[in-house]
């Protein structure tokens, strides 16, 4: 297997458009999937993961590495396209074998089946518990690599979610970057119809995280904010940081985005998928015209 890296935003950008019509392919072959919410988070996970976690399919037991946790765990399929697409497993494996019984690629992702999951999550709420446990076992060990931790803007209303805020920011686990997929949509809710949110980073704040708050739909926007993160200070260390990444459930296919909660779980028949795949083409040409 071949480590992939991608420094350039037009590179990322591409990249995205090709994970978002994998996923649109799994959502055709392998029957009912999640869809709009990997969709959403596609740009961003796409810029860590090509970017800046150094993934290397050859070395996933380095203690040095970075780590990505998924604690939205229902995105796993997210997860399994780049895995394929970094050659970690086979697109056959996945398209055939999707949430079926007795094989690797469930819903939610389980790391004892799964190689480069490193937290086996889908019950919301336990990822960011995960990476604060990480993050103080390298600040044991002398370890300076980051915890990225992936969460859904949904998922927070899980009360464990702020236990684990409380105190990453009370122990200055600065090696800990929480990005927060806010795409205004859960499974049955629209943004502010179960629990209003005043303002989502100024409750991240208010802990004593560094909130940075961004358009996540916009890959420059993206990768500005990750290069511009603190590094990580075993001897003196700082803030954790927090992400707010603002993106629409569906993201790049227009049809979903006007109806995400619709499409929070769903499946394309061949016609459909063509109009997808073309649909996000589409969006990507437009993704290479911001700045």
């Amino acid at each position: 297997m071949t480590k992939i890296h991608l420094n350039h935003v037009p590179d990322l950008i591409e990249k995205a458009g090709e994970i978002r019509k994998h996923l649109c392919r799994c959502a055709r072959y392998a029957g009912n999937i999640h869809l709009a919410g990997p969709l959403s988070a596609t740009d961003v996970a796409v810029a860590v993961y090509y970017k800046y976690l150094g993934f290397d399919p050859d070395n996933l037991e380095d203690p040095g590495r970075n780590m990505f946790v998924l604690s939205k765990g229902h995105n796993g399929v997210l997860l399994y396209c780049i895995f394929c697409d970094m050659g970690l497993h086979s697109w056959d494996e996945l398209l055939n074998n999707y949430n079926k019984i007795g094989y690797s690629f469930g819903a939610h992702p389980n790391r004892k089946y799964v190689r480069g999951i490193e937290v086996s999550t889908g019950s919301l709420g336990h990822g960011l518990s995960w990476s604060v446990g990480f993050a103080h076992a390298n600040r044991n060990e002398g370890i300076d690599s980051r915890i990225y931790c992936l969460l859904g803007d949904g998922e927070m209303e899980e009360g464990s979610n702020w236990e684990a805020i409380m105190y990453a920011a009370s122990h200055n686990l600065d090696s800990i970057v929480a990005i927060v997929d806010n795409n205004q949509c859960s499974a049955s809710f629209m943004a502010g119809e179960n629990i209003k949110w005043n303002s989502m980073g100024d409750c991240w704040r208010a802990f004593g995280w560094d909130v940075r708050e961004i358009d996540g739909t916009n890959m420059h926007e993206i990768d500005r904010t990750l290069a511009g993160l603190p590094p990580v200070n075993l001897r003196n260390p700082g803030k954790p940081v927090c992400i707010i990444s603002n993106t629409t459930k569906g993201q790049g296919v227009s049809y979903m985005t006007d109806r995400p909660y619709a499409w929070h779980i769903g499946g394309l028949d061949d016609e459909k998928l063509a109009e997808t795949l073309t649909l996000i083409d589409q969006y990507t040409a437009e993704q290479h015209k911001r700045t």
